[in-house]
């Protein structure tokens, strides 16, 4: 699914069309129900890890906001200008910088969850979104088959989810669930891109007794980070995957929360400026020191196998006869 640096560029998208209202909807999504939308007011959007929150009301609550009379929309350059300098600044880009609008890749799929309260009846007004594989939002522009399918079939990606707005313009959302619930779950001491991320915490956890790949991908301590991630942080940190938390150096496990932090707010900064993100070890056949490239699927006993890949000679594994997956 789209990592932290994904989904960032998604809030990125979408925060313009905050303080519009929603005037027509659309999409294939049967538990949302998207029509529930029409006429709400789009009010705030969150982001954390891998989630984005959207926050929804009527027109007959929008008292809460001062004088009574609907919020003002406030124009997209207006808006754009200060999501972009809060993301920006924070990936460590110069606020003179431009972000490109590029789009990703959407593939039709997924289901919402459980949890189809409609807004304007309960106090559940955050949309959950939680995006699939391959999830993706585009702006004022639909996904476009980019082959044609098994059948031979050119046919277009279904969004889940189209939101127009009063401004104009208009959301779709691709392969994603979405659900309803009263607030946002966020937690940004997880939060790989939040500068309010506990690197304590992160320490600790990836000092534990198991394998460190295990750890990076787990969301409670390293939220946001995915796949791609855990194969570029561990090549950079010279730490072999299934090396034990226990057995690493504070060095070592120091260097693995320093390349999290880069490696991420690097690739956030990429996204914005419409560049693509060059990995060293990812889907890989060499290293970048020409070693043969490694590849198995890891993951906990039980728990989801994932793709990795490692050099033998660049990243060592502590201790050397540890666990080992077939």
């Amino acid at each position: 699914m789209p990592e932290g640096p994904s989904v960032r560029k998604f809030h990125h998208l979408v925060s313009p069309f905050v303080g519009q209202q929603v005037v027509k909807t659309g999409g294939s999504s049967k538990k949302l129900h998207p029509p529930d939308l029409q006429s709400l007011w789009l009010q705030d959007t969150q982001v954390h890890g891998k989630k984005l929150f959207l926050r929804f009301d009527p027109d007959e609550e929008l008292g809460l906001h001062g004088d009574g009379a609907p919020p003002k929309s406030l124009g997209k350059g207006e808006i754009l200008q200060k999501e972009k300098a809060a993301v920006l600044g924070q990936a460590g880009v110069p606020s003179g910088q431009e972000a490109s609008h590029g789009t990703e890749l959407a593939i039709p799929g997924g289901d919402e969850g459980p949890g189809a309260c409609r807004p304007a009846a309960c106090a559940e007004r955050w949309l959950q979104v939680s995006f699939g594989l391959f999830g993706s939002v585009w702006v004022n522009e639909f996904s476009r088959a980019k082959k044609a399918n098994k059948r031979g079939d050119w046919r277009d990606p279904a969004p889940r989810l189209v939101l127009h707005f009063g401004g104009g313009g208009f959301l779709a959302f691709y392969n994603c669930q979405m659900s309803w619930s009263s607030s946002p779950v966020v937690r940004p001491t997880s939060d790989i891109l939040s500068e309010k991320f506990h690197r304590g915490q992160a320490l600790e956890a990836l000092g534990k007794s198991q394998p460190v790949c295990y750890t990076l991908l787990d969301q409670r301590y390293f939220s946001g980070l995915g796949n791609i991630i855990k194969n570029e942080v561990l090549y950079r940190a010279r730490v072999h995957p299934l090396s034990l938390g226990s057995f690493l150096s504070p060095t070592h496990l120091e260097a693995l929360v320093d390349h999290v932090v880069e490696f991420s707010t690097n690739w956030l900064q990429d996204k914005l400026q419409g560049k693509q993100q060059h990995t060293q070890i990812y889907q890989k056949e060499q290293c970048p020191a020409g070693h043969p490239v490694m590849k198995d699927e890891f993951g906990p006993p039980g728990g989801f196998q994932r793709l990795t890949w490692w050099c033998p000679q660049c990243q060592p594994q502590f201790p050397p006869e540890g666990p080992h997956q077939p």
